[in-house]
């Protein structure tokens, strides 16, 4: 009835559609990161003598043999072991930070701020606290993925596909690492924003419960 009419209007409100941008962000963020988590390709060793290694690189075969290949695949593997701890981490922020606006839109919809308006302060602090730590966070982030592509593993592996004519193998950030950056500075904003709604619609609820009438 009128409070499900109620209920549905929250989500017409400026601070859920800031909070559903939120969620959208951090599903970003979580796809980005996945991106660094995932196996980085390299060669496979085949069962028969020769101990040739394949890479599957744009439909095409080509491959080292021998000690190059068995090289190959324990760079592979090294780097692989490095990226994994920061990719992790930043999967495990993305999540967070995707189930923490859905929560405020649930909470929202129940319309708990009307009921409880110190909710709202919590809100903003909680905003806050989250757009400073997502600075250092992202720091970070960044420094440690420096490290890795600047580590004697990641300079020997890229010789080593260079060597054969392979591209994409750099010793530098690639585009989903970048863009999850951007992302988490966008979603950084949008929380600020979000704090600023959640201080606004503390007013006007303290404000109406003071005129319950005229409300």
């Amino acid at each position: 009835g009128s409070l499900e009419r109620r209920r549905c209007l929250y989500l017409h409100t400026g601070r859920a559609c800031c909070q559903m941008v939120e969620v959208l962000f951090a599903a970003l963020i979580l796809v980005c990161s996945s991106v660094s988590c995932g196996s980085a390709g390299g060669y496979t060793g085949l069962p028969p003598p020769g101990g040739i290694y394949f890479y599957q690189y744009g439909g095409a075969y080509s491959g080292f043999s021998g000690a190059d290949g068995e090289r190959a695949q324990q760079l592979d593997q090294r780097f692989n072991l490095l990226k994994l701890p920061i990719a992790r981490a930043a999967m495990a922020v993305g999540g967070c930070l995707l189930v923490f606006p859905c929560i405020l839109i649930f909470v929202g919809v129940l319309q708990v701020p009307w009921h409880f308006p110190a909710w709202l302060l919590i809100e903003c602090t909680l905003y806050i606290v989250i757009a400073v730590g997502t600075m250092p966070a992202l720091y970070y982030f960044f420094q440690s993925l420096l490290s890795v592509y600047n580590s004697s593993v990641c300079k020997e592996r890229e010789q080593l596909y260079q060597s054969k004519g392979y591209q994409g193998f750099w010793c530098s950030l690639h585009g989903a690492e970048i863009a999850a950056g951007l992302l988490g500075c966008m979603a950084a904003m949008a929380y600020l924003l979000s704090a600023g709604l959640a201080v606004r619609d503390y007013r006007t609820v303290h404000e109406q419960k003071q005129k319950p009438l005229q409300f």
